[in-house]
């Protein structure tokens, strides 16, 4: 693997705003994603995971240029792509797209699966001919285990499976190198989860793609990434390999998410770390680490005043924890 990144966020910070706080006092700010830094590697899966609403699918679509960041910087291929015109992105779109969570709503309902794909390749000039455009796109259909009769039907004439390999082939019909898949599998059956799964990692040998995977299912995101990076209300808070990530994590919430997830086997024992109370709003975040109020070793006096940053262990973790060893 390649040790150039592909993509990478710098400081990278996103807000929205909130609803008023009264009369002459302005409107609250939602700081979605806060100053994330972090890279994908050419050939990569880089996980990232992390509670609902912690910020995963506003980054995602951050690196892609989908959203504008408030602040910080976005690069792609070293090159500094934040603040380029719609028009001067035109050229990157090819090299980086999308999978969605929810293949049904983001296929349009009037289009067959041959005129999604043929509009891709037409919109980013991928083809010369109606006979290589026929060629390319009986290709695709093939390459994501769909039927050459499929390319006739409407995205409701299909399964949660079959509509997910669709978008994965409208991804893939541009041939691009980076690819966000934003909880790909989420909302299909374990059965077919891993079926797409499977696919996508074949396709990352094939292709050489690069990926951030984002999911919740932390059993998942250890299959497929050789990294993975946990976030807690818009921060980055723990990055490091699979392998040390699940073996030995170092930020006490990846250690509370991790004994929270389904053992598949029923004799195994393993401790549950519960946490207190509920995710703070990211409308009125804590002071200090954002995670403090919930730690079962958080210091008052340092942990609710200052915020941590990425700092890299002995180990190789980069942890976002004044305390974390």
């Amino acid at each position: 693997m390649s040790k150039q990144p592909i993509i990478a966020a710098e400081s990278l910070c996103k807000t929205f705003p909130g609803p008023s706080r009264g009369i002459g006092r302005g409107r609250s700010q939602l700081r979605a994603v806060d100053g994330v830094t972090l890279e994908v590697m050419q050939g990569e899966t880089l996980g990232l995971v992390g509670e609902s609403g912690c910020g995963k699918s506003t980054l995602g679509r951050l690196l892609l240029r989908l959203q504008d960041p408030t602040s910080g910087r976005v690069y792609f291929d070293g090159q500094d792509i934040t603040h380029l015109s719609q028009s001067a992105l035109r050229p990157f779109r090819s090299d980086m797209q999308i999978i969605f969570q929810d293949p049904y709503s983001s296929l349009n309902p009037r289009m067959t699966v041959r005129a999604a794909l043929s509009e891709a390749l037409r919109v980013h000039g991928m083809v010369g001919t109606a006979s290589e455009e026929e060629q390319r796109i009986a290709a695709l259909v093939e390459r994501v285990g769909l039927r050459p009769e499929h390319m006739r039907r409407y995205p409701h004439e299909f399964s949660g499976g079959q509509r997910q390999r669709i978008g994965i082939a409208r991804a893939l019909a541009v041939s691009p190198r980076f690819i966000v898949a934003d909880e790909p599998v989420s909302a299909l059956d374990v059965s077919i989860q891993a079926q797409i799964v499977n696919l996508l990692s074949d396709l990352q040998e094939e292709l050489g793609l690069s990926y951030l995977f984002i999911a919740h299912d932390l059993h998942v995101v250890e299959h497929v990434s050789q990294r993975v990076a946990v976030m807690y209300l818009g921060r980055v808070v723990e990055l490091a390999t699979s392998g040390q990530i699940y073996s030995q994590p170092r930020h006490p919430y990846t250690e509370a998410l991790l004994s929270a997830a389904p053992e598949p086997d029923p004799s195994a024992r393993k401790r549950r770390l519960l946490l207190q109370g509920d995710v703070p709003s990211p409308l009125d975040p804590p002071s200090g680490c954002a995670f403090h109020p919930r730690c079962p070793i958080a210091e008052k006096g340092l942990c609710d005043r200052e915020v941590p940053g990425l700092r890299t262990l002995e180990s190789g973790h980069e942890v976002a924890c004044h305390l974390a060893r």
